[in-house]
């Protein structure tokens, strides 16, 4: 039988939790694991312009992982608006809804955060794949990095 690679969408609060000292450990392992091969990793545009307000070590960090970029195109927009007319969210975390829309959209495995407010909450969860499914997706996963890892047995 031949293992599927799980493909992972980054947002912006993994890239940055490398050097948060709360969420650093589990962060620069599930790095390691990309690098390594085990999990084949994804960015969109809207997670590179994110990243352009971010200190300079934090945006070199993706140079090293080797993610696959994926272009916002309107389709992921307007599944991103349908969340916040669903009141998933508010307006205010647009740019969180284009990474579920995106990684939705592109059957992505699972979306990894640390955003506990937005994105990796069960009501958030529930209302966005609530959203998907009535628009014809799959449920997306969403996970922290730290619920993704794989440990040794």
């Amino acid at each position: 039988m031949i293992k599927k690679i799980m493909t992972l969408f980054l947002d912006t609060s993994v890239i940055g939790g490398y050097f948060d000292k709360e969420f650093e450990r589990d962060t620069i392992l599930l790095f390691e694991k990309i690098k390594a091969g085990e999990y084949r990793a994804f960015v969109s545009t809207s997670v590179m312009t994110e990243l352009k307000k971010a200190p300079e070590r934090v945006k070199n960090i993706l140079e090293e992982l080797d993610c696959e970029l994926i272009e916002v195109i309107p389709e992921y927009e307007a599944l991103a608006d349908e969340y916040i007319k669903e009141k998933v969210v508010g307006e205010t975390s647009r740019d969180d809804c284009v990474h579920i829309a995106t990684a939705t959209i592109n059957n992505i495995d699972v979306l990894v955060s640390w955003n506990f407010k937005h994105i990796v909450n069960i009501q958030r969860i529930r209302g966005y794949n609530s959203v998907n499914m009535n628009n014809g997706y799959k449920p997306l996963e969403i996970r922290t990095p730290k619920e993704v890892m794989v440990y040794e047995r």
